[in-house]
């Protein structure tokens, strides 16, 4: 009687990237010496990264893992919570909240401008005193295990937006640090402030970083930003920001 052993190798590919990965690699690949073969066949990822809207024919001689890569674009999401301050200030802590505090206005705000993104509705404004929020990314918990993190060092992109108010000037820090598990920096991307004077064009601009083959032993991310005004006046005329992310893997995927 025939089984499924006896199909061939490119109908037993089809039916396998069916599956779910984590089915694959759990399962799948210890039932017999055959399908561990088969799963570890790297027509049978990129067949799933057909599937999943993942692959493009231009890749073809750029990945050497297509499972890696795979696995990456599956993963792949921004990994700051509450960007857009549609949670007031849930998962942000706030390291500094001086003169009139951190505030969350709705765009365009006063003497402000709209987002380039229609989704992206709120945004968070400091004051005339120092203001400074962060997230720390532990990575593990996110689902990018240790030896991924150590071996294949995924590029990890930053980016932020950030503007001022057409009335006043402000100034707008961001640092970004790879730490390791005893929070000592690996690298770091910490670009000089950015001093807005007044009577701007208060448009929304894009910070963007991307970090690349980092020391090993990363562990965790540690994303901070913030600023204030620069003419001291009360309540919040300080640099605005909103839509920030952190996102690990391909860019290919976008």
């Amino acid at each position: 009687m025939a089984s499924i052993g006896d199909l061939p190798e490119d109908v037993l590919v089809e039916l396998l990237s069916l599956l779910p990965a984590r089915d694959l690699l759990r399962t799948c690949r210890l039932v017999c010496t055959q399908w561990r073969y088969v799963v570890d066949l790297t027509t049978l990822w990129k067949r799933k990264c057909q599937r999943d809207g993942f692959y493009r024919q231009s890749l073809d001689r750029s990945i050497s893992d297509w499972k890696i890569f795979y696995m990456l674009c599956r993963l792949k999401r921004n990994l700051i919570k509450n960007p857009c301050a549609e949670e007031n200030f849930q998962h942000w802590t706030l390291e500094k909240n001086e003169g009139d505090e951190w505030k969350i206005e709705d765009l365009p705000g006063a003497h402000g401008n709209d987002m380039p993104d229609p989704a992206v509705r709120k945004y968070f404004v400091t004051s005339y005193g120092p203001c400074f929020k962060s997230q720390l990314i532990t990575l593990e918990k996110e689902g990018y295990w240790n030896q991924l993190m150590d071996e294949k060092r995924p590029e990890i992109t930053v980016k932020d937006w950030y503007a001022a108010r057409f009335d006043c000037g402000c100034r707008y820090e961001l640092a970004v640090r790879l730490l390791s598990k005893d929070y000592i920096v690996l690298e770091e991307f910490h670009p000089e402030p950015v001093v807005i004077e007044q009577w701007s064009d208060a448009r929304w601009r894009e910070i963007c970083h991307t970090f690349q083959n980092y020391p090993a032993g990363v562990r965790y991310i540690l994303f901070q930003h913030g600023g204030q005004d620069t003419q001291f006046w009360a309540g919040w005329y300080g640099i605005r920001v909103t839509n920030s992310s952190v996102t690990i893997g391909p860019q290919t995927s976008l």
